[in-house]
């Protein structure tokens, strides 16, 4: 959009030669000075609303995150579950706020960690409002929530508490700080010095929120150990079912919500014109699309899931449809904003058999994760890297990432294997740093005994044990008969005879 602003002299030359001439333009300058602040202050304000609103879907995904961990856990451990997912976002909210949004964006800083910002001391600024915090943190607690899910019923609660501050409040941060902050070592947006001319392009976060998560879910569930009874004497799988497929279901759709908030919510404003003013295409034709890709991503990795489970097991499973669905979000987020909807078709198709895979060795090695978090969001937010780095189209990665007309991108659009190479360099960045963080704090708390639950706790479940009672009026059967004591049954109807007398007999009342 041209200025409106001017001088009093631009105006003085249209003007007549009377005295009067530089008054009438200093009014006429004023009052384009005026509709040009105005003009800047809605655009402010409309950038601000989206991302605000943008935070407020991502933040409605903590809701799925709960549904599906406590659909995709046993019965007995349902409260449990809910009040972990709680507190990721009440403890991550502190822990953010007083370090975590410091570490990660506090600039200017050095290229390893910020140091500006903390407890939101001096803020806003400049660059950043309070939205932008609020955004930042639905992210922050977003990657704590997929670890819940892999050391699920069988933590100790004051673990819970322990590794979700840590994550948030550094682990996640630093991450962050190194591919999303302006001074990151690996960042595309830093002024100079790119990783190999191009920096990551981490767009909404498959390696930066995914891998993170999944990676740390990873460590705490092999330290820990598969739950009781999750696989026989003969070392072969036994299915523990999670009680509830509805709320699977449910949770999912809430997370498929949250997601267009996740990933085109991740350009910040919506307000910015692409090419000449007064086009009908700018970067909210590239939010747009980037909310198609993210759809057909996923769409897609769920109906590769459905017929491939179909022809592997022999019937048709809503959990698994579930899972590859997310699946496909997960990968899709790197690169969500620079490929093509018939790209985002193919990184959903393989992004589905990753997750089989990756189901299928954690099965042979035996490891435990009740919700396939590590599966799923490690191993598909690395395919979504890789992805990235192969399908990347070069006009939109110019739109993203403006100022530098020679930046590579995917190596199959013909731009050359040095992106590839970069999003390579974060997956093994992250998975070095999140085991060198996480790895000894679970192994710390697995030593201190602050880690697994006893025996006793994990048979009978959480919610008797440690939450003072079942999240339902009842159970299963199947749970009641494993404990001594009384058990509740089912009254089944009967047939009522009529007496002589036409009224019920006392024999069938």
């Amino acid at each position: 959009m041209a200025s409106l602003t001017c001088t009093a002299s631009d105006l003085a030359l249209l003007s007549s030669s009377s005295s009067n001439a530089t008054a009438i333009a200093s009014f006429l300058c004023g009052r384009f000075s005026s509709i040009s602040n105005q003009l800047s202050d809605a655009t402010h304000a409309i950038d601000n609303t989206y991302l605000l609103f943008s935070a407020y879907l991502v933040f409605a995904m903590q809701l799925g995150f709960a549904m599906l961990c406590a659909g995709s856990v046993r019965a007995k451990n349902t409260m449990n579950i809910m009040l972990t997912n709680v507190l990721d976002a009440a403890a991550g909210a502190l822990s953010y706020y007083l370090f975590g949004f410091a570490l990660a964006f506090g600039g200017p800083s050095n290229g390893f960690i910020g140091r500006h910002f903390f407890g939101l001391n001096d803020f806003p600024s400049p660059s950043a409002d309070y939205s932008y915090f609020l955004y930042q943190w639905a992210f922050a607690i977003a990657a704590a929530g997929i670890t819940s899910g892999s050391i699920a019923e069988r933590t100790q609660f004051v673990a819970y508490l322990i590794y979700s501050s840590f994550l948030t409040g550094f682990v996640y941060p630093v991450v962050s700080h190194w591919f999303w902050s302006g001074d990151g070592w690996a960042s595309p947006i830093r002024a100079d010095n790119l990783l190999f001319d191009s920096g990551v392009i981490d767009f909404a976060g498959s390696g930066v929120v995914h891998m993170v998560g999944g990676i740390a879910g990873l460590w705490g569930a092999l330290i820990e150990g598969p739950r009781i009874g999750r696989f026989d004497r003969a070392g072969r799988s036994v299915a523990l079912r999670g009680h509830s497929a509805s709320l699977v279901v449910l949770g999912t759709f809430l997370l498929w919500f949250g997601w267009y908030g996740f990933n085109p919510g991740s350009f910040l404003n919506i307000a910015k014109v692409y090419g000449t003013s007064g086009g009908y295409y700018g970067q909210w034709s590239a939010i747009g699309r980037t909310a198609i890709t993210t759809t057909l991503a996923g769409c897609t990795a769920a109906l590769t899931t459905l017929f491939s489970k179909r022809l592997l097991v022999g019937h048709w499973n809503v959990i698994d449809v579930c899972n590859g669905l997310l699946g496909g979000f997960a990968a899709i987020t790197s690169g969500c904003s620079v490929v093509e909807p018939w790209a985002a078709i193919i990184c959903g198709f393989v992004s589905a058999w990753v997750l089989i895979g990756f189901n299928i060795l954690a099965s042979k090695f035996k490891y435990d994760d009740p919700l396939e978090a590590a599966q799923l969001h490690g191993g598909c937010g690395a395919w979504g890297l890789l992805f990235t780095g192969l399908f990347a189209k070069k006009a939109y990665v110019n739109e993203v990432y403006p100022g530098r007309p020679g930046r590579p991108y995917g190596l199959f659009m013909g731009g050359g294997g040095k992106l590839l190479g970069a999003q390579i360099i974060q997956i093994l960045t992250i998975i070095g740093w999140v085991t060198a963080t996480m790895g000894p704090l679970f192994y710390g708390l697995h030593k201190m005994k602050l880690l697994r639950i006893s025996t006793e706790d994990e048979t009978q479940g959480m919610d008797l044990t440690r939450h003072g009672g079942f999240a339902y009026a009842y159970n299963d059967e199947e749970e009641f008969s494993m404990r001594p004591g009384m058990m509740m049954t089912k009254i089944e109807p009967t047939n009522i005879s009529p007496s002589s007398d036409g009224r019920p007999s006392p024999a069938n009342v």
